[in-house]
């Protein structure tokens, strides 16, 4: 199967880490088009003012919506962040929306919190997603 990896940036190591175990099980995989930046510098996430002229220069949302029209299917890693076992921000909840507005099968690697936790959790559930509870082997 084709996957694109989503998630938030701060995961960058995870992605490519991920990425590894899964081309071992068999899959073909993306990652975001900027993941090394990220790798070298974990710092450049949570750096908005310089990450902005990034994202901008390199059309990275449009970049990263064409890998994902290209998949069968994405996977979401949500480790925890900023207090919240599950996480999933802004960027990687409109790469879901692309996703399931393109029929791709979605995967997201952890459980997610309910959603009288945090809101987007209520739109992440009516996309039906498969919840891998951590299993890559449970990707088909």
């Amino acid at each position: 199967m084709k996957i694109q990896i989503c998630g938030s940036m701060t995961f960058a190591k995870e992605m490519r880490d991920i990425q590894s175990k899964l081309i071992k099980l068999g899959h073909m995989v993306t990652i975001p088009t900027d993941t090394d930046s990220h790798i070298s510098d974990p710092t450049f996430a949570d750096d908005l003012d310089s990450n902005i002229n990034h994202c901008i220069e390199e059309d990275v949302i449009r970049a990263n919506f064409d890998l994902i029209a290209k998949a069968d299917a994405i996977l979401v890693l949500n480790f925890p962040k900023n207090g919240i076992n599950g996480y999933i921000g802004t960027s990687t909840l409109m790469e879901l929306g692309i996703a399931h507005y393109l029929n791709k099968k979605i995967f997201i690697l952890n459980e997610i919190p309910h959603f009288n936790e945090v809101r987007w959790a209520h739109e992440v559930t009516i996309m039906q997603p498969v919840i891998l509870k951590g299993d890559l082997t449970k990707i088909n």
